[in-house]
This record gives structure tokens, C-alpha cells and sequence, in this order.
């Protein structure tokens, strides 16, 4: 559009037409800040880093609250409240699993604990005593804050692939989407199990990449599961038939005995990466009161939402839940 057809709109037309300029131009300006600027993975410090500007810019916690997982909108999904959702999906992996049958005071260890949102629904709705770990100071400190006082809820930096716990210390392990970061897949499945007692609950639940038995990617899909990778810091994602796997091969599965079961959750949280953009426009105010980085940065995550969409939506990605008891 021209400055000279500008100039005769009418007021409110032209107004909507500067607007939509100012769109695009903020749009193009995101995504070649996408192109150009990626979060490759490189070891654990690259993760630590991604993660520890994500809690101090307030970008996420502004648009999606205290839980940075995906939402449960239910089988078959229905509209629901983005922040409610998040909320839900703790409960929904919390019954699935059957950590609700274990009694109020259980340890419960959360790996990849995010800013501690879903550490404190389980201590707050369920009274478990829950110790939530991340590799982010960041936000170890920002869950920390968050967290209020009598709450039994604790939260400390470590690495998963080498948690400084004592084996065997606690009633239920809990990880949400934190598997895609971890360059050792069968390490992670070693802590977990490790650190879990003997008949204690593990729930786990992740982005996984569809199994490469089943089909190959073609060439966009290598395409745009390159972009899933270096866009978010993942040094590779499991598949669902692989990461079980890795937990009933696990040495610290009671010598092979380990028995998982496991689901594909992608059409009940599916409608969270749309979402997670439409926050954006739901709330505006908390974009535009971080400032111009904060818009800058919306739109350079919003290419990788996207992709994350389309990936979970044609089934190259899938999202995988899986449950055990560890036998005694």
C-alpha cells in the first residue's frame, strides 16, 4: 500500500492500514531474528543459559503463568482456558500416572521443574513434600520467590544426568518435557530410576519424535525437526518406543524387571501451541509492558510455536507419557 493511497483512507481505514504495516514489518523483522539467531545446543550450559533468559525477560511467565509445559484440554479437546489447561494437565498425569494413590508426605523429586509451578500444585492439592530441580539458576531462584512460605516445596540447581540424591530417596520422580534437552537419553532414564525407591511411581512426560521404525522423516521434516532442535536448545528427541526402552534397560530397573506403560497425549494438548501465540494478543499488556525486546522477542518465538504445531499435528512429533512402578 502506498503512502499516497494511505493519505486519502479514511481515518479508521487508514489507521487499520498503518497497523497492519507495522504488523508485517514487525513480523519480517522476527523471523529473520529467527533465522539468524538460533539456541543450538552445545552441552548443558547452553540449556542453562536458554533458560535462564526466558525467566529473566518475564516473557513467558507474563503470557503463560507459573507452568511453562504444555495444557490438557481433554479426550476430545474442548475449549478451555490456557492457564486452566496447564493446570489440568498436572492433574491428568497425576491420576494417569497414580501418584494420587501415594499418601500426603511423599517425597516427590520434579526434574526439569520449570519456575515451580507444577511442584506446587503437587505439594499444595496433594501434600506431597516436593523438591523440584532445574540447571537454571535462573530459574531456580524465580520458583523459589514464587513459592509461598509452609508450602513444603524446595527447589535447588542440578543436573539431571547427575543428580547429587541418594538412591532410592524418594516415593515418585516426576519429569515434565524435560527429556528433549538431555544429550544422554539412557542416563536420564538411569537418574531417574536410580533416585526412585523400590515401589515408588515414576511419571514422565515429553516431546517425542515419531520412531524412525515406523517412517523416516522426508525432507521437510528434516527441515523443520533441524529447526525444533537448534530454535529451543534440544540435542535430540526420543521417541516414545525409544525412551521406554531406555527405562526398562536401565540397570536401575530392579535387573530388567521394569514394566512401562505408555500413551500418546498429541491430540489432548495439541491446541496449546496456538495458544501459546494467542496469549500474545489476549494479553497485549503483558508484552507491551516489557518493552519493545519483549514484543521483538514474541515474534521470534512465534516461527517455532508454529513448527511445533505442525509437527504434532501431521505426527512427526508425538507427545509421550509414560508410567511405572519400580519393582521392590
Amino acid at each position: 500500500m502506498t503512502p499516497g493511497l494511505l493519505a486519502v483512507l479514511p481515518g479508521p481505514a487508514g489507521t487499520v492500514a498503518l497497523l497492519l504495516l507495522a504488523g508485517l514489518a514487525l513480523a519480517v523483522i522476527g523471523l529473520l531474528v529467527w533465522q539468524r539467531r538460533d539456541r543450538a545446543f552445545h552441552s548443558t550450559a547452553s540449556v542453562a543459559e536458554a533458560y535462564d533468559r526466558w525467566t529473566d525477560d518475564q516473557l513467558l511467565e507474563r503470557l503463560w503463568g507459573e507452568h511453562v509445559h504444555l495444557g490438557h484440554y481433554g479426550s476430545p479437546p474442548r475449549s478451555v482456558d490456557f492457564r486452566r489447561a496447564k493446570a489440568d494437565f498436572v492433574h491428568e498425569l497425576v491420576r494417569w500416572s497414580g501418584l494420587d494413590q501415594l499418601p500426603p508426605g511423599s517425597r516427590v523429586l520434579d526434574v526439569g521443574c520449570g519456575i515451580g509451578g507444577s511442584a506446587r500444585i503437587l505439594a499444595r492439592d496433594y501434600g506431597f513434600d516436593v523438591l523440584g530441580i532445574s540447571i537454571s539458576p535462573g530459574q531456580i531462584a524465580r520458583a523459589t520467590a514464587l513459592t509461598p512460605g509452609g508450602l513444603s516445596c524446595r527447589f535447588a540447581v542440578m543436573d539431571a544426568l547427575d543428580l547429587q540424591l541418594a538412591d532410592g530417596s524418594f516415593d515418585a520422580v516426576w519429569s515434565v518435557e524435560a527429556g528433549p534437552h538431555m544429550p544422554d537419553k539412557q542416563r536420564y532414564a538411569d537418574e531417574l530410576l536410580r533416585v526412585l525407591r523400590p515401589g515408588g511411581r515414576l511419571a514422565v512426560a515429553d516431546w517425542n519424535r515419531r520412531d524412525p521404525a515406523v517412517r523416516p522423516l522426508n525432507r521437510l521434516e528434516r527441515w523443520v525437526m533441524h529447526q525444533l532442535l537448534v530454535q529451543w536448545a534440544h540435542p535430540e528427541f526420543a521417541s516414545i518406543p525409544g525412551f521406554r526402552r531406555n527405562l526398562e534397560a536401565s540397570r536401575y530397573g530392579a535387573a530388567g524387571t521394569l514394566h512401562v506403560d505408555t500413551g500418546d497425549w498429541s491430540r489432548e494438548t495439541l491446541p496449546s501451541w496456538i495458544d501459546s501465540i494467542l496469549e500474545g494478543v489476549r494479553r497485549p499488556g503483558a508484552v507491551l509492558g516489557l518493552g519493545p525486546r519483549a514484543v521483538l522477542q514474541g515474534l521470534r518465538e512465534t516461527p517455532t510455536l508454529l513448527l511445533m504445531h505442525w509437527g504434532f499435528a501431521t505426527g512427526m512429533m508425538q507427545f509421550g507419557v509414560f508410567r511405572a512402578v519400580k519393582p521392590g
